[in-house]
């Protein structure tokens, strides 16, 4: 496949994203990892750091604890709290809530080896909570950092600047994106803008109604490895 023929998605290293990320993936051809961006926290849209699980009492986040840095501080240069308190709270969480789940030992072990490696950087630990979470749904896909590629501007303007950079000319977009999405320039850059389409499964889950937008986790802790990819490459299907 030529380069420019190939489908780019650009996002940040969000700690255990939920399923609408990884079906951009299966979508896509090349991930860039944007570590480069401004790390954003604090807000009721910040999810770099945290996710939610399913409780017997509903959403409960579960977060990575990070050191306090100035506003204009990026991604990739983010320090965790390494006091080993908020690991330890966060596997006691998962064990607590699903322990009792069809394929906690199956999957347990895999979340124990993330937690267990030596991190000192945040985007270290949420990239590799990612690439678990990329082998364990099977898919193939190309990786690339921005900071390899140096990316310039912001917003609209930076990833047309990382598609340049790459010499590919189709974004796929989340639809998060589409508060500062300027078509313009696109347009003037002669990149195709796709808007992902994703229709959240509904899969077996512990403790009552299915709740949707959680970690990616609690699907592969209630479905398994097998079933878990089969749910995620057809969502309407019959999980």
């Amino acid at each position: 496949m030529k380069q420019e023929e190939k489908t780019i998605v650009i996002h940040q290293p969000d700690f255990m994203p939920y399923l609408g990320f990884f079906d951009r993936l299966l979508h896509a051809d090349t991930y860039v990892v944007l570590e480069t961006a401004q790390y954003v926290n604090g807000t009721s849209k910040s999810w770099m750091n945290r996710d939610k699980i399913k409780t017997e009492k509903g959403e409960q986040w579960i977060t990575v604890c990070v050191k306090k840095a100035p506003r204009e501080t990026k991604i990739k240069d983010i320090l965790l709290i390494d006091d080993g308190k908020w690991q330890k709270n966060n596997l006691g969480l998962l064990h607590q809530n699903y322990r009792k789940a069809e394929y906690y030992k199956e999957i347990m072990p895999y979340v124990e080896e993330l937690y267990g490696g030596s991190y000192v950087y945040f985007w270290d630990f949420s990239f590799a909570s990612i690439r678990m979470l990329i082998e364990l749904f099977g898919i193939d896909i190309e990786i690339i950092f921005s900071s390899d590629l140096n990316p310039q501007g912001k917003n609209n303007d930076m990833i047309v600047d990382i598609m340049n950079k790459l010499g590919a000319k189709t974004y796929l977009s989340g639809t998060g994106a589409a508060d500062y999405y300027d078509p313009a320039v696109y347009e003037r850059a002669g990149i195709k803008v796709i808007w992902q389409e994703f229709v959240h499964p509904v899969y077996p889950q512990q403790f009552g109604a299915f709740i949707p937008y959680l970690s990616s986790i609690d699907l592969l802790f209630n479905c398994g490895i097998e079933r878990s990819r089969k749910i995620l490459r057809n969502p309407g299907g019959n999980a």
